[in-house]
């Protein structure tokens, strides 16, 4: 079970990164990660199937990527017709293991960190 602690470690732990306000995590400007809670209208759009922990959302490549997440894991990922065409999906973040969380927010920092900066973190992993 992922905490914001591990959230809060794995981003500041990339290159540049910022936390411009609690649980907003940016790089160069740019969001990548965040928790993201549910609003009225997700929870009216979502009824019963709507989570009570915390969400994350993150940032992700395409939208490919983004259906990819919510076919192989719906109890994890979800949607809300607000993201419809954008690609950014939300996580249940108690049912992310500790591995996949690391995986999912560097991810989400390469989605949107400058080529240069995404290209001397890769680089650097060599």
């Amino acid at each position: 079970m992922a905490t914001w602690d591990e959230v809060h470690r794995i981003a500041m732990a990339m290159p540049e990164a910022e936390e411009r306000s609690p649980r907003d995590w940016r790089v160069k400007g740019k969001g990548f990660v965040c928790e993201r809670p549910l609003r009225k209208a997700d929870l009216l759009e979502l009824g019963a199937d709507a989570p009570d922990g915390p969400i994350l959302g993150l940032r992700v490549a395409d939208l490919g990527v983004k259906e990819a997440l919510l076919a192989d894991d719906p109890d994890v990922y979800f949607t809300t017709s607000h993201f419809d065409g954008y690609a950014m999906v939300l996580a249940r973040l108690d049912r992310i293991g500790s591995a996949e969380l690391e995986e999912l927010v560097v991810e989400s920092w390469l989605v949107r960190a400058p080529k240069r900066l995404a290209k001397q973190y890769l680089d650097g992993l060599d």
